[in-house]
């Protein structure tokens, strides 16, 4: 009988993504803090987890390739389109949108989140390799 890693698992493995997904999000919006016109953006964790957990009861879903020569599409729901812009709480002069504030208070907490996420994953991979060695 073989182990299913997928439903082991569940969405952590897929939350721990999204989160160093969203970090380097918001690493490059405090890298970005004073260039002229850059615009913050971030990720919505929760409606991210939410699409990606949709995709996983319904199935995968595959794209037809309309030349061998494309590039296979994988994990779609990481790219660009899960990102957003920030609405700034103040405007700047410059037009950029970056609270520094704001954006390292946003990454110390993803950080946490993560944090959290890879001990619960690691708990997981503890459980597994007990129920593996009959413990």
């Amino acid at each position: 009988m073989s182990i299913s890693f997928d439903k082991a698992l569940g969405i952590h493995e897929k939350a721990l993504s999204f989160r160093a997904q969203r970090a380097e999000v918001l690493a490059n919006n405090i890298a970005n803090a004073d260039t002229p016109n850059f615009k913050a953006r971030d990720l919505d964790f929760s409606k991210v987890l939410a699409e990606q957990n949709e995709k996983t009861k319904n199935g995968h879903f595959a794209l037809n390739m309309t030349n061998s020569r494309h590039i296979e599409a994988e994990g779609l729901g990481n790219g660009d389109e899960s990102l957003m812009y920030r609405t700034p709480m103040q405007p700047s002069i410059d037009q950029n949108t970056v609270d520094a504030q704001l954006e390292q208070s946003n990454y110390t907490e993803n950080s946490v989140n993560f944090q959290a996420s890879f001990t619960l994953l690691n708990s997981k991979f503890k459980g597994l390799v007990s129920a593996l060695r009959g413990e």
